[in-house]
């Protein structure tokens, strides 16, 4: 007898708006433990909006997000949807991590202090543990001889390293990575893909948004192609692009990055 596991992530009937625009309209998503997810689709075509609204950047005026099959997130009082309390919403993103496209660090903390931060806190861990925490997460990203060191003395590389390993020192079950080397030189990008690599190899569920293929064919298990707030094309790496080239839209798309 076969067991069907629950997704760890399921996103129904989401749609967020701004003003007269639907960013997100009606999507559906399941997102199995382990697996590696890659949206790709034009600039404005939602697939940020899409990720801040996961990790409750953003407010959705619709749908639900299922997270190990509890909804999270939003509570009804009064018949009107509100988000959650402070707390709820911290322990939730603890176990969604996100990795933005800017890195987003303290510049007047060191590189330790900037990673020990979440577990300190959010998770009011003691000195001692969260730094031990932040240590391991750093030798992850092969920057241990950094921890010393102020952020504006690094790379954009590293800077954008240390931001993941930042997001990992909360121990999260789903990372989320938005465009996370469009900021770096090209020089630069294959030293963060290769950090993500070594977390897909772990079995870290990921959701990436980029527009590099190469990177999204050698490491997705499922790629989404999303436009206008829509998916409109979904598959195994191979299967997705292999179909695009019946598909106008998505055709254009990949021959103006390829």
């Amino acid at each position: 007898m076969s067991i069907v596991r629950e997704p760890l992530l399921k996103l129904e009937k989401i749609t967020k708006r701004f003003k007269s625009l639907t960013a997100v309209n009606g999507v559906n998503l399941e997102v199995a433990s382990g697996e590696k997810l890659v949206i790709i689709g034009p600039s404005g075509s939602g697939k940020s909006t899409l990720l801040r609204s996961i990790n409750l950047l953003e407010e959705i005026d619709e749908g639900t997000i299922r997270f190990e099959g509890v909804e999270v997130g939003y509570v009804t009082r009064h018949g009107k949807r509100h988000l959650d309390r402070p707390q709820a919403i911290s322990t939730l993103r603890a176990e969604i991590g996100m990795v933005f496209q800017h890195f987003h660090l303290f510049p007047h903390m060191t590189v330790l202090g900037n990673v020990m931060e979440g577990p300190l806190t959010v998770q009011r861990k003691p000195t001692d543990e969260a730094r031990s925490i932040a240590t391991d997460m750093l030798a992850k990203v092969g920057l241990s001889d950094k921890s010393n060191v102020f952020p504006a003395t690094l790379s954009g590389g590293q800077k954008q390293r240390v931001a993941i390993a930042r997001a990992l020192a909360m121990r999260p079950k789903l990372m989320l990575f938005d465009e996370p080397t469009s900021a770096l030189d090209p020089e630069l990008v294959g030293e963060v893909f290769d950090t993500i690599h070594t977390l897909a190899d772990e079995g870290m569920t990921m959701i990436i948004v980029t527009h590099h293929m190469g990177f999204a064919r050698e490491l997705a298990d499922r790629v989404i192609f999303m436009e206008s707030g829509n998916f409109l094309a979904q598959g195994r790496p191979e299967e997705l692009f292999s179909a695009a080239q019946g598909n106008e839209r998505i055709k254009l798309f990949l021959n103006r990055l390829l």
